[in-house]
C-alpha cells in the first residue's frame, strides 16, 4: 500500500527551482504508487502565530487563513516534504509560517517521515543553518524520521534545477520513499 505524501512548497515564485525539485520528487513518488498532494505555502495567505493560545482551548487558530486548507492534508499525510528556496541562509518565511502554525493543531501527529529539499544561489554548505533547524524539528518537536535532505546549491535562475544533480536525487528519493 502506498503512502500519503504531502509536499509543502515555500517559494513565492511559480515554477521556481524549489517547485521543480518538489515536482521531481512527486513524479518519483507517484511512479512508485504513492499518493501525492501539494500545498503551495509560498503563494498562500497565512498569518503568523501570535501565541495567544486560543487554539489550546478551541482546537483551532483564531486566524481564518489558508492554513485551514493545509490542515486536513497534514492529518492525512504519512510523509511530509518541505521544499524551499534559501533566503538569507534559511527557509522562506512562507514555509516557516506553516511550520510555526503546527503549534495550533495536532493534525501533523500522523506524519511519520519527512524530507527536506532546499535550493539557492549560494554554495550548499551555506544551507547548514536551515538543515540543522529541520533536523531539530524532526528529532525534538515532532518526532519525524528524516528520510533525506536534498540540497541544490548554486541554483538560482529559473530552469537551473532541471540541470542540477539534485533533480535526479529528488526523483530517486521520491521513488524510494
Amino acid at each position: 500500500m502506498g503512502k500519503n505524501i504531502l509536499i509543502v512548497t515555500g517559494s513565492p515564485r511559480v515554477g521556481g527551482n524549489s517547485d521543480v525539485l518538489a515536482e521531481a520528487f512527486a513524479k518519483g513518488a507517484l511512479e512508485a504508487g504513492h499518493s501525492v498532494r501539494t500545498f503551495a505555502a509560498g503563494r498562500a495567505d497565512i498569518k503568523p502565530c501570535k501565541v495567544c493560545n486560543a487554539c489550546k482551548t478551541t482546537g483551532k487558530c483564531v486566524f481564518d487563513d489558508d492554513f485551514r486548507k493545509v490542515e486536513p492534508m497534514l492529518a492525512e499525510a504519512d510523509v511530509i516534504v518541505l521544499s524551499s528556496p534559501i533566503y538569507w541562509y534559511d527557509i522562506s518565511a512562507q514555509l516557516k509560517l506553516v511550520i510555526d502554525k503546527f503549534y495550533s493543531t495536532k493534525a501533523q501527529q500522523h506524519i511519520q517521515e519527512s524530507v527536506l529539499i532546499l535550493c539557492g544561489a549560494v554554495e550548499k554548505e551555506r544551507f547548514d543553518g536551515a538543515v540543522q533547524v529541520y533536523k531539530r524539528i524532526c528529532e525534538g518537536s515532532v518526532g519525524w524520521k528524516d528520510r533525506g535532505v536534498i540540497l541544490a546549491g548554486k541554483c538560482s535562475a529559473i530552469g537551473d534545477a532541471v540541470k542540477h544533480p539534485a533533480y535526479n536525487e529528488a526523483y530517486e528519493l521520491g521513488k524510494n520513499i
